[in-house]
């Protein structure tokens, strides 16, 4: 079955405009997923809203948003004034500007979409565009109004593909120094960074997403195929972690270094580095 778009609408900045298709990148169908049953009947239990003070079911058509108050009212938000709030942004993708690929934080990165283009006259437009990101190296920064929420985007290429992956904003994303310490400053001597320099040598390599798997997604297929056999799983036994003591033995025994003395650099140098920042 073809993909179907989960957005519409039309790129433009300047005089430039395409009709484009949003279809999501990250898809969750091969993953488990659970309905909630009633145990004793085995049926399926339905989701309800209702009154927090009468216990009454309130029905779809009288459900609306409300913005609490101090005192605990609530003031009533209808979705008309919720739409009415940037009419001219509605199925739109303005590009405010261009910049470097890597200049905006991937920490602000949110969910990516593949950008398609409606016709056979916006595959043209789309091209020109995704040629022109490629041969100036460079990324479009647009805004538009996506699933009745602003949203900021980032238009760029990933191989042939168009990507627009929609960003967090400032006030979304917590503050590094806030949330946590910072990285101690400690002096290490030359042995301990040689050590962990050679194992990261060691295990080198380059990210290819089809050799990890979805370990806990896999284990709750293999159970309920195995509820669904009739058959038992043996309990997966936890890893055992070793209790280090020392972590520059640690270190060599990562590294395969048995020899205290084969382990240290043939340097003369300096003895102690800060680590680097």
């Amino acid at each position: 079955m073809a993909p179907r778009a989960v957005w519409r609408g039309t790129i433009k900045f300047a005089d430039f405009q395409c009709d484009v298709g949003l279809y999501t990148a990250i898809s969750s169908s091969e993953k488990i997923s659970f309905n909630i049953i009633n145990r004793k009947t085995g049926n399926r239990v339905e989701r309800q809203y209702l009154d927090s003070e009468t216990g009454d079911k309130v029905e779809r058509d009288q459900q609306v948003k409300g913005y609490e108050l101090e005192n605990g009212d609530h003031i009533v938000i209808e979705g008309d004034e919720l739409s009415e709030l940037m009419p001219d942004g509605n199925k739109v993708i303005r590009v405010k500007n261009f910049l470097e690929c890597d200049e905006i934080d991937k920490l602000y990165f949110d969910k990516p979409y593949y950008l398609s283009p409606s016709t056979d006259e916006d595959r043209e437009a789309l091209s020109l565009l995704a040629q022109t990101l490629r041969e100036r190296q460079v990324a479009a920064l647009a805004e538009a109004i996506l699933f009745r929420r602003n949203r900021m985007l980032l238009i760029r290429l990933d191989g042939d593909a168009v990507i627009a992956t929609t960003l967090n904003y400032d006030y979304e994303v917590r503050s590094q120094t806030a949330a946590f310490k910072s990285i101690p400053d400690i002096e290490f001597d030359d042995e301990m960074l040689e050590l962990a320099a050679h194992i990261i040598k060691k295990r080198a390599g380059k990210f290819d997403p089809s050799h990890y798997s979805d370990r806990y997604n896999d284990a709750l297929t293999e159970l309920v195929q195995a509820k669904i056999e009739g058959k038992t799983i043996k309990k997966r036994e936890p890893e055992k972690r070793d209790n280090v003591i020392d972590l520059k033995e640690a270190l060599r025994q990562s590294a395969g270094v048995s020899d205290k003395k084969a382990a240290k650099p043939k340097s003369s140098g300096t003895t102690k580095r800060k680590k680097a920042s």
